[in-house]
């Protein structure tokens, strides 16, 4: 009977110990915590900065355009000399240019009277913006009105100010191109030998920087030829092309966000406006798409970008939807399950199915509205082989 016994007890033994073997140990995962916090769903592209009013600086007539000393990049100020156009070897005007020449400073003028009265407009807008702004200031002191009433009632003030600047800028340009062709009769024939010879001075309309020097060395130019592209690089706007399908998600006023550029901060934008006319661009996969251009105003303070230039890149993130106090989770612990969404909850060592409602996402994090509690530990990526009820280790 011990002889027996004993051979019972070592069967059982070894049953057990094969039964523990085959035994499958705890699945490992990694965990995060459900957190409450403010959550945005943004669009992110690629963009690059351009100069708001840049003016390209064209030979007004038909000459011989001595190499310029300046570089790009120098400062210019309003009315200072670029270059020199000289008369060519024959005669600089015949009859009937002649005639053209006067024709186009006749055009000059009516550009002159038709700007004046845009300007007009634009002053009158901008004042009208002003007394809006110092209204909603007023009002938004007394907490009368929302905000974001505030906010747009700035936005137009500072989109009048710019209109009627951009429109004082036209002023002025539309005068040098007066000058520039009244300067056509000015210097009309050849002077008599030995005089030294009449020459056009190439000048700039307005105070900024030369951005680009388009023709350096000396030479033959004809009529229109561009010579200069002059702006003032401390007024940049933000041009960020997006897919057809988020362009119709922003709006006007919205607020962007602008990093990877350079600086140490992030700078902070507002959409001025969304191109009416997209365009089809082949992406690196060699993929046709729709493409919008949305059009940004930078409102950090200039001290911030004052580095910035021409045509640099930025990375925008356009802020579509936010929210402070949303309980969110990381989007890798979702998984389809019936007709709704699911999670693993991992609770005393076993992963827990439990079904959640979802609700705004950003590609990293999605809004839970219902189904999680605060501070609950979510698996992320879960393995398909996971199932309800079975042990689970956090992974090292």
């Amino acid at each position: 009977m011990k002889r027996k016994t004993g051979f019972y007890i070592l069967a059982v033994i070894l049953i057990l110990a094969l039964g523990y073997g085959f035994m499958s140990g705890p699945v490992l995962v990694n965990t995060a915590e459900a957190v409450r916090g403010r959550f945005a769903v943004t669009v992110e592209e690629e963009g690059r900065t351009r100069v708001v009013d840049r003016y390209v600086i064209s030979a007004p007539v038909s000459g011989y355009v001595l190499r310029t000393g300046s570089d790009a990049g120098d400062a210019v100020q309003k009315g200072e000399l670029l270059t020199e156009l000289e008369p060519l070897r024959s005669g600089v005007l015949d009859p009937r240019s002649r005639a053209e020449a006067e024709a186009r400073v006749a055009a000059a003028e009516a550009s002159i009277r038709s700007v004046q009265e845009a300007v007009v407009s634009a002053r009158a807008s901008a004042d009208f913006a002003q007394r809006e702004r110092d209204r909603m200031d007023a009002l938004f002191k007394e907490s009368i009105i929302s905000e974001q009433r505030y906010d747009n009632a700035g936005t137009t003030y500072r989109r009048a100010e710019a209109d009627l600047r951009s429109a004082e800028f036209a002023l002025q340009v539309a005068r040098y191109e007066k000058e520039a062709a009244q300067a056509a009769l000015k210097y009309s024939a050849g002077q008599k030998q030995g005089k030294a010879a009449e020459k056009v001075k190439i000048e700039s309309p307005v105070k900024g920087r030369i951005l680009k020097i388009l023709r350096e060395s000396e030479g033959v130019v004809p009529e229109g030829e561009p010579l200069f592209e002059v702006g003032d690089p401390a007024s940049l706007e933000i041009e960020v092309d997006v897919l057809s399908e988020d362009a119709v998600r922003i709006r006007s006023g919205m607020k962007v966000i602008f990093d990877r550029w350079g600086g140490e901060s992030s700078l902070e934008g507002r959409v001025r406006i969304v191109e009416p006319s997209g365009f089809t661009k082949i992406s690196a996969l060699g993929v046709e798409e729709q493409r919008v251009l949305v059009i940004s105003d930078i409102v950090s303070s200039p001290e911030l970008w004052d580095h910035l230039g021409d045509a640099y890149r930025v990375e925008a993130k356009f802020i579509v939807w936010e929210k402070d106090d949303v309980l969110q989770i990381p989007s890798s612990a979702l998984f389809r399950y019936r007709d709704g969404w699911a999670v693993f909850v991992m609770k005393n060592r076993r992963a827990s199915l439990q079904e959640v409602a979802v609700g705004s996402r950003n590609g990293l994090s999605a809004e839970i509205i219902s189904g999680l509690s605060e501070k609950d530990l979510v698996i992320t990526h879960p393995d398909s082989s996971l199932e309800d009820g079975m042990s689970v280790k956090l992974r090292k």
